[in-house]
């Protein structure tokens, strides 16, 4: 037997791992913040989202309807996930039938 049939293959990796590589984090901390407007008009919140403990930082812009939401999801939830490749929260799991 040849020392190729005797190890299991190998796969590939076409390019180094980096933090870039990771799609999917664990949010750590966030931080509402809001910036006024124009004299007259409505201001601007945005979410700062912490991730994997600072490796990863993103800014929502909000309005406040859906800031509003999202304080109380992310008040409710002990365990958030982002993607980041597609800008999507994601608050824990639930299992089926509760």
């Amino acid at each position: 037997m040849s020392e190729s049939e005797q190890q299991p293959p190998i796969t590939p990796v076409t390019q180094p791992l980096t933090d870039d590589s990771f799609r999917v984090r664990q949010l750590s901390h966030y931080q509402f913040s809001w910036v006024a407007g124009p004299a007259g008009e409505e201001g601007t919140f945005t979410l700062q989202l912490v991730l994997d403990q600072g490796a990863w930082e993103e800014v929502l812009t909000l309005d406040a309807d859906d800031a509003e939401v999202l304080r109380g999801l992310l008040k409710g939830s002990a365990n958030v996930n982002y993607d980041v490749g597609r800008r999507v929260l994601m608050f824990g799991t639930t299992p089926v039938g509760s």
